[in-house]
């Protein structure tokens, strides 16, 4: 069995990050970032309790890659908050397969703690409060992790909508009309398009 080795803190973190976008969440174990690491798992037990832990680690590393200041106060609510929903998109969709950690490991993210706060201020600047405020938030964090996860796993590009398209037009007239005219429609066409859509409604909550 290899002798354990000395790490930097963020290495486990990288190596996890990497068996992540290489092979998929299901294949993240104390073991498979051992072997990413060239060491055995025993000596990865050294840094890293549990691989509860090293999910919280790899969340660190993904959303301390967000710009959580907040923007400059001379543009209105709705543009303010479309800048941080950007930033968040750029760090997150680049590695999409661990989008769920994203989800469940955010309270323990100082990044990401940092992002909701800023959000919450623009929210409660635009007249946002008690439990709309609440559902707001809600509202983007879910918009975020959802659109990226749609656009990963079935993108409008894909075949899903190919195949759509090709649906008898007796029974889904609109729906096969809808799924042509998706064909045309990029990614950022897409995600900021129903970011814009969000945003408006949550004003007039």
């Amino acid at each position: 069995m290899p002798r354990p080795r000395s790490l930097t803190p963020d290495q486990p973190a990288v190596a996890a990050l990497a068996v992540i976008d290489r092979d998929g969440l299901a294949a993240l174990s104390m073991r498979t970032v051992a072997k990413e690491l060239g060491m055995s798992p025993m000596g990865l037990y050294r840094y890293v309790t549990d691989r509860d832990e090293l999910e919280g680690l790899v969340v660190e590393r993904v959303l301390a890659a967000v710009d959580t200041t907040p923007p400059a106060t001379d543009a209105p609510w709705r543009g303010r908050v479309e800048l941080m929903v950007r930033r968040l998109r750029d760090a997150v969709v680049r590695h999409p397969a661990a989008i769920p950690l994203t989800v469940t490991h955010r309270h323990r993210t100082p990044a990401g703690l940092l992002w909701s706060e800023t959000v919450l201020g623009i929210l409660a600047e635009a007249g946002i409060d008690g439990g709309s405020r609440v559902v707001a938030l809600r509202a983007l964090h879910g918009y975020v992790t959802g659109a990226i996860q749609l656009e990963h796993l079935g993108p409008l590009a894909g075949p899903g909508t190919e195949a759509i398209a090709a649906l008898p037009v007796d029974r889904f007239p609109l729906l096969a009309e809808t799924a042509r005219d998706a064909r045309a429609i990029g990614p950022d066409e897409e995600f900021f398009g129903g970011l814009r859509l969000l945003l408006l409604g949550l004003g007039r909550t």
